[in-house]
């Protein structure tokens, strides 16, 4: 049985980086970061690029699924919205795998603080900090298992993920 881990979060919660940890710790692993997938300029959110990146994602996702070299499949993007989570995992082919559908979360004192330290080091564009804080309010309502990211190393975070039961 392979395992799936579906990762969400708000902006600089620190996907991106628990998900590359969990990449090296767990065995014959892959991830794929859902950002890769609609990553553009000028970015533009019309229907036909939000079916584009469901297209790509789920394409890219099953094919993981589908190679046997791989035990341990993660995906990680906002994800903020249970219809966009319910679709991804509707579209893949999931018959032989543990789910694991996840969000980090973080109070908003921290995420301005590591947000604001994306946007010094040249990361982020300001604009983030609002547009972020504005999804934290989202997460409670998802049907996932919810990780706080406060005050924790990406280690104790990861440690975390591995020890989630399969179901």
């Amino acid at each position: 049985m392979k395992n799936v881990y579906l990762i969400g979060g708000t902006m600089g919660v620190g996907k991106t980086t628990v998900c590359q940890q969990l990449k090296k710790d767990l065995a014959n692993s892959v991830f794929l970061d859902g950002d890769w997938c609609w990553d553009a300029d000028p970015f533009q959110v019309t229907e036909e690029t939000k079916a584009m990146v469901m297209d790509n994602i789920c394409d890219i996702l099953n094919r993981f699924l589908h190679c046997s070299v791989y035990e341990n499949v993660i995906f990680c993007w906002v994800m903020d919205q249970q219809e966009i989570i319910d679709t991804i995992v509707e579209r893949l082919d999931t018959k032989d795998c543990h789910l694991k559908l996840i969000s980090l979360v973080v109070d908003e004192i921290e995420l301005r603080d590591r947000l604001n330290k994306d946007i010094i080091k040249g990361n982020r564009q300001p604009d983030v900090i609002e547009r972020s804080v504005q999804r934290i309010s989202r997460y409670p309502q998802l049907k996932t298992i919810k990780i706080n990211t406060c005050k924790k190393s990406v280690k104790m975070i990861v440690d975390e993920i591995i020890k989630i039961e399969n179901r």
